[in-house]
């Protein structure tokens, strides 16, 4: 692989994920941790703490600290698992969801505005490497 090529796509993935990180404060009151946690368990909940951590690439400790912040603000709650007593399951609140949906909605106003100049193949190409880039990433990590 060309070297120039990866050290400029090296750059342009941190300069993403710092300008993204930048926009955050403007898409409501959840953090980037806070932001796919909710998110996950509205797609996948109710989960575990273990596959929840799992699907995120967290360690189990560090999920279970940002499942407890969540659990403070009444945007998760935790019941035992009927299955497997020992095992308790993370579920979105109904102010859970209302606060995600808020901010998935600031989240989509701001992307279509920064993209409204981008044709249809240039989105669809940018969600096709983005979501490529992503699936091989969680796979490195596993």
């Amino acid at each position: 692989m060309n070297k120039d090529r990866l050290d400029m796509i090296e750059y342009q993935i941190a300069l993403l994920v710092r300008l993204t990180t930048a926009l955050s404060p403007r898409f409501g009151n959840l953090d980037r941790s806070e932001y796919l946690l909710l998110s996950e368990l509205e797609h996948a909940g109710p989960l575990a703490i273990n596959v929840l951590a799992e699907h995120l690439l967290l360690n189990l400790s560090t999920a279970s600290r940002q499942i407890a912040v969540l659990e403070s603000k009444d945007y998760v709650k935790r019941y035992p698992d009927t299955n497997n007593g020992r095992i308790s399951l993370i579920e979105i609140t109904p102010g859970g969801l209302d606060i995600l949906h808020k901010v998935q909605k600031a989240r989509h106003d701001a992307y279509a505005d920064i993209l409204k100049d981008w044709n249809g193949e240039g989105l669809q190409h940018l969600e096709d490497s983005l979501t490529r880039l992503n699936r091989d990433l969680k796979q490195r990590h596993k």
